[in-house]
């Protein structure tokens, strides 16, 4: 790294230029050629490579009046010039990339200008956008940039020409580079070497700093730029900020106003840079971005160019290097084979299918289809015995899916695949699964195996941990499908969700084409599913729990039993309570407890006011609300198909939501915050009105806080939890590895522990370190907790680890786990847990856990001198069955939370039950929840009891008269929901069983008056009430 001089005599300070005039300062528009990048001189060399190939004789020289205009005016001038006859722009252009590449722009070849990392730096420490707004096409930015040593991800935006018709001096591409950050034109600095540049600058009416690195002074006093300096290294903060201490000073004439070029530029800007540069828009809501990028996009331009540049990052972050390969880099300069996917207008599905066949067709006829290399035969697979192209593959067309089971992109695309597997399922079609880690733990085996059960993968998977067919295809982002020919040619490449017409039109060709050919085989792939050999599904009641939540005053703990579709309901102790969802089955159905589906939820959120449970219902894409005084069910957001919507804004079903992993309510202002894994963001549920809206992150993946919502980005948040003065939401950003804290006031947001404090798109800073602040490495986090204590708690998934982090110094310790996947209870330090997800307080010192993979609820007793990790034993808890159970039936078992009360109901036959139940002196029956009463009588035909259910008075009281057909002995059961509550407090609530034993019928006998008389205690005093906080 070079040392920036303090020191700038050579200066020559023509005008002094003072602060207040100098205005408000946003953004830094840097050219790339010239300013970042020393470049200019290789870029003539290379010109002159290319001409002397055409036995042109030029010089270096010639190409100086066309600097900073592009290549194609860059190379096209020249020619024009020299009488070039029959010159083809865009093949001198490629060639000229290829030379330039290959002989003068080699990653870290050490082009950058010194003291331009430095500023850029300082520039983002000020808060300040950098941009890259170059003439130069995207290829030669992303070369240049990485021979300068200069990381991608260290850019808001980078503009090239690609998008442009229009070049420098025109001001469309500094235009457009204002739109894209959301900075005013006057708030833009543009920092330019050449006339062009500077000319641009002018147009667009932004200020300008000119650097003499090829141009003289001179010569660019001429286009007026604000300041002149020497080169980029002489240019320091205070020359942006205010203008310097003296300069060149030609003031720019005009009005400073806003951009009002036309929209098409930015619409045509977006369309053509692949969503890299997405448009931005404004709104008075929290969050102002239309949409973010995928995860292909940061990992295809955010990975790829931090892996290919500066020395210094690479060195300390080696763990992205192993995404990049030559191929990668080749597929995202030059392009791969694929057809135009863009479905015409007016194109009938047959006729796009057609096109796909002629592409095909083409392909076979030019013999330009690689083949797909060969699985090497150390891979393990998952679902079958290895295959190979040349032998169970040949003859099939084939779906490669290169997936890596943390991200969520890779999940939303599953269903996709089960679709063409059913559509193709009696045809030479099959899925092949390339799992390519991009987590170390990732890698192991059984942990894809368990990824496999988790998410219902049945087709072959194979672990391809060191990424070989990810190289040889060069594949850049997750995930990317390769469709593979019966001859085990690629003929398409197609990356991101959203996909499944592409696939499906492109299969549907691929065998219609080599159907015709008669080189098709339909020869079934032996399976041997994952799903039939789990010894769980028989051991455990659960499957794969995800999240908890827990009602401390009612004892309640609360499980998202996730792969079973239901929520499990235990008391502390484990025993059962009540399921909800009781048959297991997929599905978005609202109603009572029996009747209501699931499909596979994770985050939980106890409201202790109202008795009711928030669900973030992930598969469906919906909030769900569990009502337990009513027993029923129904959706407050979503309704199964996953959204794209940044804003939010609706209610009920017509606001979609996107994978929501977690939830959090909040007590005092009675809102559910979401984190929405799908989109990044979190969103805010507001219980009042039921609305729903996005509340901070701008929908794009990457670690970045900022001071307000829209300057704010997460990484697939998966764990929310309110911090103890309830001004803050702690999240588990899990794809960036780190634990982060959101300001509820402004939807800012700052770093705890973990993750990359300088490189917001460096996604790949992970590992297991205990330490303070950003020098943690955590892995993959999925759930946090802040503790009565203060202390928050972090279920550090992917290490298998329970991690403490003290929000004072943000020290991160260790304290259940040893970092490798497994089972063992006993001393914390000891145990073995296996991807934990979900993590709660409960009282007396215990912290429970969801250890997902082991489909077992663990309990952390911090109580003893040494803490334990130990397993908590579900009793009468049992797997759903297909057949729904009543939840009669499952009461008569006596719910672990419910106090018996037995009572002589005498011999006579008949008489009136009188239900007297009674609070104490300072509680009240809860006026929002009613108390009610239901009957059960055995054997049914042995005693009437009536009414069978109904309300108890505002008293506690009700009266139901028996009467006695048969006189054998029998049985009643009475059984009562009670809630109470205290002035200004939550309500609490009891169960209570009244068993009424008859004995044989007296002839003789008169009415009988029996009372069922109880007085309700509170189990804890709701003086100490401990807030649920977990996520």
């Amino acid at each position: 790294m070079v040392v920036k001089a303090c020191v700038k005599v050579e200066e020559k300070n023509v005008q002094g230029s003072s602060g207040s005039e100098w205005g408000k300062v946003s953004a830094v528009l840097f050219d790339m050629d010239g300013v970042l990048c020393d470049s200019e001189e290789p870029s003539r060399l290379a010109g002159v490579d290319v001409f002397a190939e055409m036995g042109v004789e030029v010089t270096v020289e010639d190409f100086v009046p066309f600097m900073g205009t592009g290549e194609a005016n860059f190379l096209g001038g020249v020619a024009a010039v020299k009488g070039v006859k029959g010159f083809d722009p865009e093949a001198a252009k490629k060639r000229f990339f290829e030379i330039y590449l290959d002989k003068y722009a080699k990653p870290n070849s050490g082009i950058g200008f010194p003291g331009a990392l430095e500023l850029i730096t300082q520039c983002k420490g000020k808060g300040l956008k950098v941009a890259v707004a170059s003439s130069a096409d995207r290829i030669k930015v992303i070369a240049n940039l990485a021979a300068a040593n200069l990381p991608l991800s260290m850019f808001d935006a980078i503009v090239s020409a690609d998008a442009f018709e229009k070049l420098k001096p025109a001001p469309d591409i500094f235009l457009a580079a204002s739109k894209i950050l959301d900075v005013p034109v006057s708030e833009c600095i543009v920092i330019e070497d050449a006339l062009a540049g500077v000319q641009a600058a002018k147009a667009a009416k932004m200020r300008c700093i000119a650097v003499k690195t090829t141009l003289s002074e001179e010569t660019l006093k001429a286009a007026g730029p604000s300041l002149i300096r020497n080169e980029i290294g002489n240019v320091s903060l205070d020359d942006i900020l205010s203008g310097g201490s003296g300069g060149y000073n030609g003031k720019i004439q005009g009005p400073q106003f806003p951009y009002m070029s036309s929209q098409n530029t930015t619409e045509k800007l977006t369309e053509e840079n692949n969503g890299l540069l997405q448009k931005t828009g404004t709104s008075n809501d929290r969050v102002f971005s239309d949409g973010g990028v995928l995860r292909r996009d940061i990992v295809r331009y955010g990975s790829l160019g931090i892996a290919l540049s500066c020395l210094a990052f690479t060195i300390s972050n080696w763990k992205a290097m192993q995404y990049v390969s030559p191929k990668a880099i080749w597929n995202v300069i030059f392009g791969i084979n694929q057809p135009s996917l863009k479905q015409k207008e007016g194109e009938s599905n047959m006729e796009r299918i057609q096109q796909f066949v002629n592409y095909i067709s083409d392909l076979e006829t030019r013999g330009t289809a690689p083949i797909v290399p060969e699985f090497p035969a150390k891979l393990d697979w998952l679902n079958t015995a290895p295959i190979k192209f040349s032998r169970d593959l040949k003859g099939k067309v084939v779906l490669l899916d290169f997936w890596t089971y943390c991200c969520i992109n890779c999940m939303h695309v599953l269903p996709d695949l089960e679709f063409l597997e059913k559509k193709y399922k009696d045809m030479p079609f099959t899925v092949v699964g390339v799992h390519s880690a991009k987590f170390d733990n990732e890698k192991d085996l059984e942990a894809i195996r368990n990824a496999v059960l988790r998410y219902g993968i049945t087709h072959p998977v194979v672990n391809d941990g060191d990424m070989y067919l990810w190289r040889q295809l060069g594949v850049n982002s997750w995930p990317t499908f390769a469709i593979v020919g019966p001859n085990g040619r690629l003929l398409a490449q197609v990356s991101g969700e959203g996909r499944r017409k592409d696939l499906d039109d492109l299969v549907e060709a691929a065998l219609l084409f080599y159907g015709r050919k008669k080189m098709l085989d339909n020869a079934p792939i032996p399976l041997s599913l994952e799903k039939d050999n789990d010894p769980r599904l028989v051991t455990s009641p659960l499957k794969f729990p995800g999240k908890l939540a827990i009602d401390v005053l009612n004892n309640r703990l609360f499980i998202s039993d996730s792969n079973h579709n239901r929520i499990v309901v235990t008391d502390l102790d484990g025993n059962f309570i009540v399921q909800v969802g009781s048959t297991g089955e997929e599905g978005l159905r609202d109603g009572s407890f029996d009747d209501a589906t699931f499909n596979r939820p994770q985050g939980l959120a106890y409201n202790p006011k109202k008795n009711l449970l928030y669900v973030a219902d992930t598969e469906n894409h919906a909030l769900r609300e569990i009502d337990f005084v009513n027993e029923t069910v129904r959706t407050l957001a979503g309704n199964g198909t996953k959204g794209s919507d940044y804003r939010g804004g609706g209610k009920g079903s017509t606001q979609l939501l996107n994978s929501p992993w977690d939830a959090c309510f909040h007590p005092v202002n009675e809102k559910v915050y979401i984190a929405m894994a799908g989109q990044h963001q979190i969103w805010e549920h507001n219980t009042d009105d039921g609305v729903t809206r996005a509340f901070s992150g701008d929908g794009y993946e990457r670690n970045l806080n900022g001071s307000s919502s829209s300057s704010t980005s997460f990484a697939q948040p998966s764990g929310i939890s309110l911090s103890l003065d309830l001004k803050e939401l702690y999240i588990a950003d899990s794809e960036s590895s780190s634990i982060r804290a959101l300001d509820l006031k402004t939807g800012g947001s700052k770093l705890l522990a973990g993750g990359d404090p300088v490189f917001s798109d460096n996604l790949f800073k992970f590992g297991d370190h205990d330490g303070i602040g950003s020098e943690v490495l955590l892995q993959h986090p999925l759930g946090v907790l802040c503790a009565q204590s203060g202390q928050i708690y972090i279920a550090d998934s992917y290490n298998h680890k329970i991690k403490k982090l003290d929000p004072a110094d943000k020290r991160v310790s260790t304290v259940a786990g040893i970092g490798k996947a497994g089972f063992k209870d006993g001393a914390s330090l000891e145990a073995q847990l296996s991807e934990p997800s979900g993590i709660v307080e409960a009282k007396n010192g215990r912290i429970f856990i969801a250890d997902t993979n082991n489909s077992l609820i663990r309990y952390l007793d911090l109580n003893k001198e040494e803490a334990e990790l130990l397993t908590l034993e579900l009793k009468g808890v049992q797997p759903p069955t297909a057949k729904s159970k009543s939840l009669k039936r499952l009461r008569r078992r006596s719910s672990a939370d419910t106090q018996t009360i037995t009572v002589d109901g005498g011999s006579s036959n008949e008489g009136n039950l009188s239900i007297k139940i009674s609070v104490p002196e300072g509680y009240h029956f809860s006026k929002e929840a009613r108390s009610k009463f239901s009957v059960e009588t055995e054997p049914e035909t042995a005693v009437s009891i009536d009414p069978l259910d109904g309300y108890l008075s505002p008293e506690g009281s009700a009266i139901l008269h028996f009467k006695r057909p048969s006189p054998s002995a029998s049985l009643g059961r009475i059984n009562c929901k009670v809630y109470y509550c205290k002035e200004d407090e939550v309500c609490l609530y009891q169960s209570l069983l009244f068993e009424v034993t008859f004995r044989e019928e007296s002839p003789e006998s008169n009415p009988e008056e029996i009372t069922l008389a109880y007085v309700v205690k509170p189990k804890a005093s709701t003086n100490s009430l401990q807030l649920p906080v977990a996520g």
